[in-house]
């Protein structure tokens, strides 16, 4: 990534301090995976678009694989009528025991919210949702989307607010995240048969071709000794597993999970017949 010493398998980094945060050319930092002429690169390497039509979405993934840091993505999501499509934007590992951090943005009719459905997988196991209405309309500009990877947390962020915190719950016997190195993939695609109330309402493919758009990546590194230590990003302070938001961050946090939330799997007991998932018990979800 033009000399950016991030945490890529194979590089042992050896500083003390947080590295500097690089912004990307989507040419040399990503691969167009699938959709052939339906995901584009353009503006000299500075804009992506992904577009979902009848025959096939599009989707790409980065070249490199991460082992921690922050990683930042701005988005405009397909406008208008979205029902039933899916913009995704996650990293993950490979393998039935992959590991994975989601960002998934559920369409809907016009005029009606965006749902941001979040995940974290660990050791090829996920089930840990929560979703989001979004507090603005994220078609009609772009909106910095986040992803804070730590060995003792992930956070996700929205426009640098805290949507959700992830605490590392091995003490409890819940895997992490933390050994697997992972890419950041995107992908636009059809699924109507769940993302709309449930499968309720079908994609208008009159409406086609749906297109979302990217630009503004970074990607900040922490270095071998800082992902494990203090280091202080944005609104985000850590120290051991015990990290926690600032105050202003915790406020904001607060704030989004009171007006926004529309589903925290801890809060749905029906679901777990054997009892609610270990980190939920001990508030680390």
């Amino acid at each position: 990534m033009g000399g950016f010493n991030l945490l890529v398998v194979g590089v042992v980094v050896v500083v003390t301090t947080m590295v500097g945060t690089c912004s990307a050319n989507f040419y040399d930092d990503f691969d167009l995976t699938w959709g052939e002429n339906r995901a584009k690169i353009f503006n000299g390497g500075q804009l992506l678009s992904l577009s979902l039509d009848k025959v096939s979405g599009s989707g790409f993934r980065s070249k490199k694989e991460y082992m921690f840091g922050r990683i930042d993505m701005q988005l405009k999501l397909v406008s208008g009528n979205s029902a039933g499509t899916v913009t995704a934007y996650y990293l993950s590992s490979e393998g039935a025991t992959h590991d994975e951090i989601d960002f998934e943005f559920l369409g809907n009719v016009s005029g009606e919210p965006y749902i941001l459905h979040t995940n974290v997988f660990s050791q090829g196991k996920g089930n840990r949702e929560q979703q989001f209405y979004l507090w603005f309309d994220p078609t009609t500009n772009f909106h910095t989307y986040s992803i804070i990877w730590k060995p003792h947390h992930i956070t996700f962020l929205v426009d640098n607010i805290p949507i959700r915190v992830f605490k590392n719950a091995e003490s409890v016997g819940v895997p992490f995240p933390k050994n697997q190195p992972m890419r950041i993939y995107s992908s636009l695609w059809n699924a109507d048969d769940w993302a709309t109330r449930g499968g309720l309402v079908k994609t208008d493919w009159s409406k086609a071709p749906f297109t979302a758009y990217y630009r503004n990546f970074k990607a900040t590194a922490f270095s071998a000794t800082s992902a494990f230590s203090n280091v202080v990003t944005s609104e985000i302070q850590g120290s051991g597993e015990d990290s926690v938001l600032d105050a202003y961050g915790r406020r904001r946090l607060r704030w989004v999970q009171k007006y926004f939330m529309v589903y925290n799997y801890c809060n749905d007991p029906k679901r777990f017949p054997q009892g609610i998932p270990a980190e939920c018990s001990h508030g680390r979800f």
